[in-house]
């Protein structure tokens, strides 16, 4: 156990520092869109590129920003049975929902873009549109990265829910 603890908190840190990081790009989707606002309704004009830019990096932060929610517990839950169970009848949903869902859901976005990446890669991708960004293979390659870390932290919730339900204290435990 005292191993897979050590991997539960290598892929913690590895969230905490991804997620941190990508927490700035909420600063630069804040001004890309006050710019296109203002260019759009000050100036009358509208470029096709800003807006393209800020469908991409709201993508970066949705797909690299989600692991990181998963670790504070910041997703989506509709808690009306939830938030009354004990910690351990939590830890064993979160166990039910990490094996059947949350894992096999996650390897299968990552097979199932495996090809759509590639392809995008060697046709060198860009916009369709007149203006538009280049280079839309990067954000492409984020899905794939972004459900991979959404993986490591499902291992990461069954280490921690497996520590919960056998009554071990994560303090004894550590290397």
């Amino acid at each position: 156990m005292k191993f897979l603890n050590f991997i539960r908190i290598l892929i913690d840190k590895l969230n905490e520092v991804i997620g941190k990081g990508i927490s700035w790009l909420t600063s630069v989707l804040v001004l890309v869109v006050c710019f296109d606002v203002f260019s759009r309704y000050i100036l009358g004009k509208s470029h096709v590129g800003i807006q393209e830019f800020q469908w991409h990096v709201f993508g970066l932060l949705f797909l690299l920003g989600a692991a990181y929610s998963l670790k504070y517990d910041r997703h989506v839950r509709v808690d009306i049975v939830y938030s009354r169970l004990s910690t351990k009848q939590k830890a064993w949903i979160n166990l039910m929902g990490t094996l059947l869902f949350l894992i096999p859901f996650s390897l299968a976005v990552i097979w199932a873009s495996h090809d759509f990446v590639i392809n995008s890669f060697q046709l060198r991708e860009s916009s369709p549109n007149p203006g538009g960004l280049p280079a839309r293979y990067i954000l492409k390659a984020a899905i794939p990265a972004g459900f991979f870390l959404l993986f490591l932290q499902a291992l990461s919730m069954l280490v921690q829910s497996l520590q919960t339900i056998l009554n071990l204290n994560q303090n004894d435990i550590f290397l």
